[in-house]
């Protein structure tokens, strides 16, 4: 009898929460709510979204259109994939439209992190990121590191069986760990490695705090990472030593209006982690794959690079004008982000009910600008499932109001040439340094993420 009432309490439950949402549903039709479906409630249409993936946004945008509602990643959402509108979202934060991005992700980046805050709060911070990594920064601080670490990396890959994307994982982040704090291989890194890992799998879960999920995981990684990045600002300032890496930045930044608080500077760390990590080692690992599928791609990058590596002694590293010179490796690295699409879109949630085409938006729905789709779309690149880089070496093509493979408006990855310099040096060194293999029977996946479940193994050797 006991089971029987329990039974009967969760349908009688269940049964309100849907007559709930669709009298809430209904409410808004009648004020003009795009078309769509919401799913169940609580969870809506998300177990269906991250089990289809972009199957399902195919099959939404066939039935609704460009522009519906649906209620993915646990809370009502509109989608949007239409360029022109898309570009208005991006470029309107101060209308109304402010960083929506899953609770799990907030909690686990932090507060202070620049996806999450807007308005003042997110110009000075953003302006504090920039500083660090405009393109001078770039010529004259960071290049270099990047350069020294790159030939390190590299060093010893003759002859061996690799896994490209756990190779490509430490390089991005033991090389942003370098240029942010100057921090080698087997120092602190040996510790935070494993701890990063465990935040990146947590900011991309549900936010459900048991023992075991990849959630309680995130936000236990966050913790230990705090203290460690805390013991480095407590060492640098009784050192008393000026450092010229970005940790130092932060740290001696003279106006007291823009000055940061020590929550800020490891949230901006974590940021710049976060951020670079993902993009340079996924993009990365695929231009591997791309160019050993394609090999008239890799005899045109193989060929810019030497005609660079010919210029100079074995020993002399690129530098800003050699890294200018890399056009198509430019356009290999653009092709390999569109194609793989390691970002499917950007969230955005209302602050206040709003009219967007034609509709009327409520207060506190999150809007997702889903860019996968526009990458993918015939009749703005030609044989769009087709890798073909010189479809970039028109300089107007990242002009376009449909490039959206950074994100757009005030809220553009400001890492995006960082990220490209980082990508382009490990591919000087890889390409002009070694051939290689694939070992076979590898499987990718493209969606929630873009990765090899058994790692992409390859068989290298020296040129």
């Amino acid at each position: 009898m006991a089971v029987f009432m329990v039974i009967c309490g969760v349908v009688l439950c269940l049964c309100i929460c849907s007559a709930l949402l669709r009298w809430n549903e209904m409410r808004y039709r009648i004020k003009g709510l795009p078309p769509g479906t919401m799913g169940w409630p609580v969870f809506g249409e998300t177990t269906e979204f991250l089990k289809q993936g972009p199957n399902f946004m195919k099959n939404q945008r066939l039935r609704y259109g460009n522009f519906f509602k649906s209620h993915i990643l646990g809370c009502p959402t509109i989608v949007s994939m239409e360029p022109e509108l898309n570009r208005y979202i991006l470029l309107n934060e101060s209308k109304g439209l402010v960083p929506g991005y899953p609770q799990s992700m907030l909690d686990i980046l932090g507060r202070c992190n620049i996806a999450a805050v807007h308005g003042s709060t997110h110009r000075y911070m953003r302006g504090a990121l920039l500083a660090l990594i405009h393109p001078t920064m770039i010529k004259d601080q960071l290049l270099p590191k990047i350069d020294e670490f790159m030939r390190s990396h590299l060093s010893n890959w003759d002859n061996k069986v690799i896994d490209i994307q756990e190779k490509t994982k430490q390089m991005a982040l033991l090389s942003s760990l370098k240029q942010i704090a100057g921090v080698e291989s087997g120092s602190i890194s040996q510790a935070f490695i494993p701890e990063f890992f465990k935040l990146v799998l947590g900011t991309l879960s549900l936010p459900i705090d048991f023992p075991g999920t990849n959630y309680r995981g995130g936000l236990q990684a966050r913790k230990n990472i705090i203290s460690m990045l805390r013991q480095l600002l407590e060492e640098r300032r009784a050192s008393k030593e000026e450092k010229l890496d970005m940790l130092g930045c932060l740290m001696t930044t003279e106006d007291n209006k823009t000055k940061l608080s020590d929550e800020e500077i490891i949230d901006l760390i974590i940021t710049l982690l976060y951020s670079g990590y993902e993009t340079v080692s996924t993009t990365s690992m695929m231009a591997v794959k791309y160019l050993h599928d394609h090999p008239k791609v890799l005899e045109e990058v193989r060929k810019e690079h030497m005609a660079i590596r010919e210029k100079k002694r074995p020993e002399d590293p690129i530098d800003w004008n050699d890294y200018r010179s890399m056009t198509f490796t430019r356009a290999v690295i653009l092709e390999t982000s569109r194609l793989a699409t390691i970002v499917n879109g950007v969230l955005r949630k209302t602050t206040k009910e709003m009219e967007l085409n034609g509709y009327v938006i409520p207060k506190g729905w999150r809007i997702y600008v889903y860019t996968r789709e526009v990458n993918y779309d015939p009749r703005l690149y030609p044989e769009p499932e087709t890798f073909n880089p010189w479809r970039w070496t028109e300089k107007s093509s990242e002009a376009q109001n449909y490039f959206f493979l950074f994100g757009g408006g005030t809220r553009q990855c400001p890492g995006k040439e960082l990220g490209i310099a980082e990508i382009s040096t490990f591919l000087h060194y890889f390409v002009t340094r070694y051939r290689w293999e694939e070992v076979g029977g590898d499987e990718l996946m493209k969606f929630p993420r873009v990765e090899a479940p058994n790692g992409l193994h390859i068989r290298v050797s020296a040129n």
